[in-house]
């Protein structure tokens, strides 16, 4: 997101910019907590989840290296909106939402980079709820692992035999469905030849073939 930022404008976001380090499986931050920092992603992969009164639980995003997570703590200081938590190690670089803010004022073409970013967040969100509303469990399931491919492969995988990192039960709240759907999908899937499970992971054989799913 700040691609299109002038090298003293990336120097003063360097500043400001902390290093941090959290294990597979840690939670960043909780729904509910306090939020003054915003993250951005090195090497690693975190998800951000939103828990129901009756405990499921459901996807909103998964985070790679590049991306921001916890962006609104630029703009105020309302409590988090939801949970983040490590899929893998993650190291990252935490920047106070008060030093962005003093940074947005000083250098107006920050504002406008951030803006855009969460403009294109909010977007993606609109075309996931819109294609999940029509879409069956088999198709968001496809969806899903095609997105995750596209980021692997984004990262320096290679365009076939795609390994990715994901349960089944991770599948299943991206793609808004109950676990025991999603895994009878994968197990069709697995029989087609198209992937291969294994424990935490799955290999895609051959992703063009996720689109025949798509529908």
């Amino acid at each position: 997101m700040f691609h299109s930022l002038a090298p003293d404008d990336l120097a003063l976001v360097a500043e400001v910019s902390h290093p941090r380090r959290f294990g597979a499986g840690e939670v960043v931050f909780r729904e509910g907590d306090e939020s003054n920092t915003c993250y951005v992603v090195r090497t690693g992969h975190a998800r951000a989840v939103r828990e129901h009164a009756d405990g499921r639980q459901i996807a909103l995003a998964t985070f790679g290296p590049g991306d921001i997570f916890g962006e609104l703590a630029m703009f105020d200081d309302e409590r988090r909106s939801a949970t983040v938590e490590t899929i893998d190690p993650v190291e990252a670089l935490a920047i106070l939402g008060p030093d962005m803010r003093r940074l947005m004022l000083r250098r107006p073409q920050l504002a406008v980079a951030l803006a855009g970013s969460l403009a294109r967040r909010l977007r993606a969100t609109n075309e996931r709820l819109a294609s999940q509303s029509f879409q069956t469990v088999q198709s968001r399931v496809a969806s899903v692992i095609g997105q995750l491919v596209a980021q692997a492969v984004a990262e320096g995988a290679p365009s076939e035999e795609v390994q990715i990192t994901a349960t089944q039960a991770d599948l299943a709240m991206l793609a808004g469905s109950s676990r025991e759907s999603a895994s009878r999908f994968l197990a069709t899937l697995e029989r087609a030849g198209v992937i291969s499970q294994g424990r935490g992971r799955l290999v895609v054989h051959d992703p063009d073939a996720l689109r025949n799913y798509v529908y």
